[in-house]
């Protein structure tokens, strides 16, 4: 083995291995870790408690391995030990991407890389893109269709397809995956790009101390010159009337320019409050887009995608139970999941629907096993008609349009064959089936009363 300080080593290691992990899980199982003891065979690695040497054992072994190799060292063996620090604790030195940054930091020579290391506007408060937010593992349903679809379409013509492109809806429906999928889309094509990524809150945050050290000027530079600025959350200038002046100028010099700006909000641009008529009649120039809560079976995809990504497939009823339970909230949804399946690794447990509906509370039944019958007299009691009159052959117009509906969801919910969605409505032929499901597939992406009726009748038949 290389002779090479080993807590340097370690926190080159580190540093290669934050990038490549979540936040939350990097200071799950890494943080407070250190080389034990080293030698031309093997390393043994220092862990905090028998849980995360586990864990390390279990699945990060591997990714160790590799990167001690990137870092120019190669052994035969790994072992993990617990082990009381008596070295400083990981919170108490920098953290690794912070070590990683000092080292780059004191390899550039030019006067004005020095320059913007010794500048107090630092952007510290920038997060930056996160690379696991990419569009291969974002699941993509009828409520967020349209708003991949667009992303994806800017990620190969930033600066001239939809801009700027303006995404909204509530919280915990995939808006900040989307537009940072687009940042690394673009940084994959061209390397050279410059991709911003900030929350309306650190951008805040840079223009003060921008303020404060009279760095207006390198703060105005810094965005006017990326070539792609995606903003979070913008709702939050609203009733900051310097923050939106900044921003407007911000604004027009990388539109003249042919940038490219993706913004994201919880609300469409005519609800913001206190938002300058000049700001919200430039974030509708290019495409706003309405995300919508994903649907049951856009929750069950999503369910199945995080676990299997975690080396874990689930029963069909726990991925319905954690469905249903979670209607409007991903994060909320994968919290539950990232809860059951601690708990059964804790355990060495394979998760089932006795444990997960003892983790979720009382509340968390088995989802009900939903009949045709149900279906049509919920849709017939959403609409105020009869039973009766939506399975009759009537053709008023209040009556044919929840016999579509109805027909929609038998088909979506209980995924009925055309020929018996007929018999169930009462109809002779199939066809009628084929085109009242086809329309409000239709209406369902473009109009949003009819996403909403949809949704409304679905939660009731789950709740």
């Amino acid at each position: 083995m290389q002779t090479i300080q080993e807590d340097k080593l370690w926190q080159a290691v580190l540093g290669d291995i934050e990038i490549s992990l979540s936040r939350a899980n990097f200071l799950t199982w890494f943080k407070n870790t250190a080389i034990a003891t080293s030698d031309e065979s093997g390393v043994t690695i220092a862990v905090p408690n028998v849980f995360i040497k586990q864990q390390l054992e279990r699945k990060y072994s591997q990714l160790i391995l590799d990167t001690l190799h990137k870092n120019g060292v190669s052994v035969d063996t790994l072992a993990f030990k617990t082990q009381v620090f008596t070295r400083p604790q990981v919170d108490e030195i920098p953290e690794p991407a912070e070590v990683q940054r000092s080292m780059e930091s004191s390899n550039k020579t030019t006067s004005k890389q020095s320059r913007q290391t010794t500048n107090p506007l630092s952007h510290n408060y920038r997060q930056g893109l996160n690379e696991k937010y990419t569009f291969d593992n974002f699941v993509v349903g009828a409520g967020n269709e349209l708003a991949y679809a667009a992303c994806q379409a800017v990620s190969g013509q930033i600066g001239t397809k939809y801009n700027p492109l303006f995404l909204y809806g509530g919280a915990g429906i995939g808006k900040t995956h989307l537009i940072q999928a687009v940042g690394n889309s673009v940084l994959a094509k061209r390397p050279g790009s410059r991709v911003v990524y900030i929350t309306s809150e650190q951008f805040v945050q840079e223009f003060v101390d921008a303020l404060r050290f009279k760095r207006n000027t390198d703060f105005a530079d810094f965005y006017r010159s990326a070539d792609v600025l995606i903003i979070d959350d913008v709702q939050f200038f609203a009733g900051k009337e310097k923050i939106q002046e900044e921003f407007f100028h911000t604004f027009n010099a990388l539109h003249q320019a042919n940038k490219q700006m993706i913004i994201s909000s919880d609300k469409p641009p005519r609800d913001i409050p206190t938002l300058e008529e000049r700001l919200r009649s430039r974030f509708v120039w290019g495409m706003s887009i309405d995300m919508q809560n994903p649907d049951f079976e856009t929750r069950c995809a999503i369910i199945q995608a995080k676990a299997e990504n975690k080396g874990v497939r689930l029963p069909a009823d726990v991925v319905d139970l954690l469905a249903t339970q979670f209607q409007t909230n991903i994060r909320e949804l994968e919290g539950a999941l990232n809860q059951v399946l601690a708990f059964c690794e804790m355990r060495e447990l394979e998760p089932n629907l006795a444990i997960v509906s003892g983790l979720l509370g009382s509340q968390a039944t088995r989802p009900k096993h939903l009949s045709s019958k149900q279906i049509i007299e919920r849709t017939a009691r959403y609409y105020q008609i009869s039973l009766e009159d939506i399975l009759s052959p009537k053709r008023d117009k209040d009556i044919v349009f929840p016999r579509q509906v109805a027909m929609y969801l038998l088909r979506s919910e209980l995924h009925l064959s055309f020929p018996k969605i007929a018999v169930e409505l009462g109809r002779k032929d199939h066809t009628t089936a084929i085109h009242s499901v086809e329309k409000i597939e239709k209406e369902y992406n473009l109009n949003p009363e009819v996403r909403t009726a949809v949704t409304d009748i679905k939660e009731r038949l789950y709740a």
